[in-house]
């Protein structure tokens, strides 16, 4: 009798490897058309979709703008769910990142019958720090790790053409403080693409041929900047702080500036700890000569202006003129010596706290 044929193991190895692959293909492009796990929008986005537009011709208008991530698989989910002829022309406001069934559900119903976003403004004060902004956005309800997403490498690429050195690990001071326009449940990875774009905009206006004669980079700038922000709330005094940093770096004079300090250690509101004071380190700015390695904070335009454009003055020095905001400068070390006797004298009057009035 002949034999009964069998299948040879090769063969049937083979058949379960294709099966594989096809079931695999099949849950991948299901994922990407039907996007189970996407869910994270940021940003407003206001398109118009054009009278007439098919499917085709609408999906790549919203993945051009962002506000999904590609065309053809927008198009297939329509024709899939059967949308694709349902699609209403109009002005709409949507957000970046959206899913594909959550932009066809707005389409279909129309401009009029679309869920309108709620939006909010979040008002980043000028000079803070990257960990002093995590909470002011976790408040506000902006969703993700703040921290995690101003840190990413994407953040740090984006900076990295804005003048970060190679080098560079952190975007502090390219998160350019400002009062931001947010849908409800944007995402911190959308904020931080506003502040890094709001920098550039920013920088984009920025002279800074008079740092250049004197050898600072832009980087450079940027934390003297930052220093800026921490040491005084007056405008008019801001250029003459530049001015006090700019003659100290050229004198080779440690800055003295305690805000270097109090960034490295997390400390912005208690005194410093004598220990603190004599510890090296380079953010030490009183035993350090030079700039901090970085920026300590994220600096507003006029701070980056001061920054690029110091006061053509002589001043050496600084220190709190009791009972106001603003500072007593001085170019000689006497004439420093009598302002912080002042300002102690008033401190210690004050029970030990600044003087300064508020």
């Amino acid at each position: 009798m002949p034999a009964t044929p069998t299948t040879h193991p090769t063969g049937r190895r083979v058949l379960a490897g294709i099966v594989v692959l096809l079931v695999a293909a099949v849950v991948w492009l299901a994922v990407m058309v039907f996007q189970p796990f996407r869910g994270d929008p940021n940003g407003v986005v206001r398109v118009k979709i054009p009278p007439g537009a098919d499917a085709g011709a609408i999906g790549g208008l919203l993945a051009k703008r962002g506000v999904i991530a590609h065309g053809s698989f927008f198009t297939l989910n329509a024709t899939i769910t059967g949308r694709r002829d349902n699609l209403r022309a109009g002005s709409y406001t949507l957000q970046r990142g959206m899913t594909y069934g959550d932009v066809l559900d707005a389409l279909t119903k129309g401009p009029k019958g679309a869920v309108a976003l709620t939006t909010f403004k979040l008002t980043l004060p000028e000079g803070l720090s990257r960990r002093e902004l995590v909470p002011i956005a976790k408040k506000a309800g902006v969703a993700g790790d703040y921290l995690k997403a101003s840190g990413s490498l994407h953040a740090l690429r984006v900076a990295r053409g804005l003048g970060l050195p190679k080098r560079g690990r952190s975007t502090e001071g390219f998160l350019f403080p400002a009062t931001y326009d947010l849908a409800n449940g944007s995402a911190a990875a959308g904020l931080v693409d506003k502040q890094l774009a709001a920098f550039r905009d920013n920088l984009a206006g920025l002279d800074l041929r008079r740092a250049k004669r004197k050898h600072l980079t832009r980087y450079d700038v940027l934390i003297v900047a930052s220093m800026i922000e921490r040491e005084t709330r007056l405008a008019r005094e801001r250029p003459l702080v530049a001015a006090v940093i700019y003659n100290r770096l050229k004198d080779g004079t440690p800055l003295g500036i305690d805000a270097t300090i109090r960034y490295a250690d997390g400390n912005w509101d208690s005194p410093l700890k004598v220990s603190e004071l004599q510890r090296p380190g380079p953010y030490n700015t009183r035993l350090t000569r030079g700039l901090p390695p970085t920026p300590i904070g994220n600096p507003g335009l006029a701070s980056l202006k001061a920054a690029a454009h110091p006061a053509r003055a002589s001043y050496r020095y600084y220190v709190v003129k009791p009972g106001t905001q603003g500072h007593a400068f001085s170019t000689t070390d006497a004439q420093f010596q009598r302002d912080r006797a002042r300002y102690n004298a008033a401190r210690e009057a004050n029970g030990g706290k600044s003087p300064t009035a508020k």
